[in-house]
């Protein structure tokens, strides 16, 4: 028996406790904006090939890989996980492609033995596709048996194009979704003008772009959010007036139809709201609710009686129900492991110094495997200069250690391109062969001298990497959906 006192016992697990939260559960990283569950589910799906070229994969099989691996918890939060990363509603830029009933915005999805899954075309391309021990660390998971990533070599801030929501041990993070191309634009801006202020980013990064589309009521929550790291954002659906004809030869009546909520609120549940308002007496002007949604989109009619006033129920949604709502926004995220509230500037910086560490280690990685490649082709270059001689000599030779030897001395080569030479196969001594052979030669330079110049010069680094982004926008780019009303358009439409 040991004994201890209570209290350090207790302040000392709990601290245990919260940090494991905190740091491998709750939140995202600011690097590759994933948590420690999305990161492992994208990591196993990328080592089982389920590339957006491949067949669809159950995700009961994906999920058993994640929890056999990677994340020994429950199988559900798994699921669900994974479930959020394919929902178009959820997520702005889907980063696993779903096949099968993923949910809606009233049911949920179905169970993971019926549905299938794969990388979508940009996770793979955007998170995926340098991934290797080489470009980003690699720790053992929990029981040592095989290894894992501590962060995606991510070329797009995904903390921002999908955003985060997480609740730890003391403290919270929700930080909306954002439009591809406005990011981008705001990485370009950054990256020429490093003393840019957060306020002026606000001209390439507007506000949030949420996946259901909406309205967002105002910047100045934005401008808050953005430059101190928390604030509140108004939203609100999209309703529109029509006249609805009620069979044949009967009058036209007014109706509201809502195209669009606002992000996260349940469509079913907003019209049980509704509906039980109306019972209620506390909304009037409602003589009919019916829900016309289909595959094309959302279409929800509230017929109107004729002596109601259209935009005073409106305005009555709007104050009674969820379909104008308060988002809160923390930017919290995990720097250097350690949770921090970052500011809209702050979280681009990272990305690219964590971008910038990235392409550099990546550089440095291509260009040792070159020039080991061109030191190679060079040996072989040599050999073929002095191809009768090198002939007589391994004829002459006793064995392989000492035709090694003759050959440095002969040819001047480095020990590793002797055993080039001695390995080169018959078919390389054709003239087509050594024409190639040249034709190697001069590229694997001519790369080599171009990756010594990225890694030489900054300049040429962020070029690059501007060129990058711009590129990436131009393939994954969409128009924003959500939109943001000024307070003139809003004087305008209550007027």
């Amino acid at each position: 028996m040991i004994a201890t006192d209570l209290r350090e016992e207790m302040q000392r697990s709990y601290l245990e406790y919260a940090m494991s939260v905190i740091v491998g559960r709750a939140l995202p990283d600011v690097r590759d904006g994933l948590k420690p569950v999305q990161r492992r589910i994208l990591y196993a799906m990328h080592e089982l090939g389920l590339t957006p070229d491949r067949p669809y994969r159950k995700c009961a099989r994906v999920v058993g890989d994640v929890l056999g691996k990677y994340h020994p918890h429950g199988d559900q939060a798994v699921y669900d996980a994974l479930v959020r990363m394919a929902q178009d509603f959820s997520s702005r830029y889907p980063l696993v492609a779903g096949h099968g009933n993923f949910g809606s915005l009233d049911d949920p999805p179905a169970a993971m033995r019926y549905t299938e899954c794969r990388l979508s075309a940009l996770s793979h391309r955007v998170l995926l596709e340098q991934v290797s021990e080489e470009v980003v660390d690699f720790i053992a998971n929990f029981d040592g048996s095989h290894l894992e990533p501590t962060v995606l070599p991510a070329r797009l801030p995904v903390l921002l194009l999908n955003g985060a929501s997480g609740i730890a041990v003391g403290m919270a993070t929700s930080i909306p979704p954002h439009n591809l191309g406005e990011v981008v634009d705001g990485l370009l801006a950054l990256i020429d003008h490093p003393n840019l202020s957060p306020e002026e980013l606000l001209r390439w990064i507007p506000g949030p772009d949420f996946p259901t589309g909406g309205q967002i009521v105002d910047s100045q929550g934005i401008r808050e959010a953005y430059l101190t790291g928390r604030g509140s954002i108004t939203l609100r659906g999209v309703a529109r007036f029509e006249e609805i004809q009620q069979g044949k030869g009967r009058h036209r009546r007014p109706a509201l139809v809502v195209t669009e909520f606002p992000y996260q609120v349940n469509k079913a549940a907003w019209i049980e709201k509704v509906a039980e308002l109306v019972a209620q007496n506390r909304l009037s002007g409602i003589a009919d609710l019916r829900d016309e949604s289909d595959r094309s989109g959302i279409r929800v009619v509230v017929e109107l009686k004729r002596e109601a006033n259209p935009q005073a129920v409106l305005q009555q949604l709007y104050k009674l129900t969820p379909l104008q709502s308060n988002f809160g926004v923390i930017l919290l995220a995990l720097v250097d492991g350690k949770p921090q509230q970052l500011n809209l500037k702050q979280i681009l910086q990272h990305f690219l110094h964590f971008r910038e560490a990235t392409l550099s280690r990546m550089f440095r990685t291509e260009l040792q495997q070159l020039q080991h490649k061109a030191e190679e082709v060079a040996g072989m270059v040599l050999a073929l200069a002095d191809l009768e001689g090198v002939i007589n000599l391994l004829q002459q030779a006793p064995d392989g250690p000492t035709a090694k030897a003759q050959l440095q001395a002969r040819l001047g080569c480095t020990p590793q391109q002797a055993e080039t030479i001695l390995a080169m196969p018959l078919r390389r001594l054709t003239a087509l062969e050594r024409e190639r052979l040249q034709q190697e030669q001069a590229q694997l330079q001519a790369r080599i001298e171009e990756l010594q110049e990225l890694l030489s010069d900054r300049r040429k680094l962020l070029k690059y990497l501007k060129k990058e982004l711009r590129h990436l926008k131009k393939t994954f780019g969409d128009p924003r959906r959500t939109q943001i009303l000024s307070k003139t358009e809003l004087e305008a439409e209550q007027a």
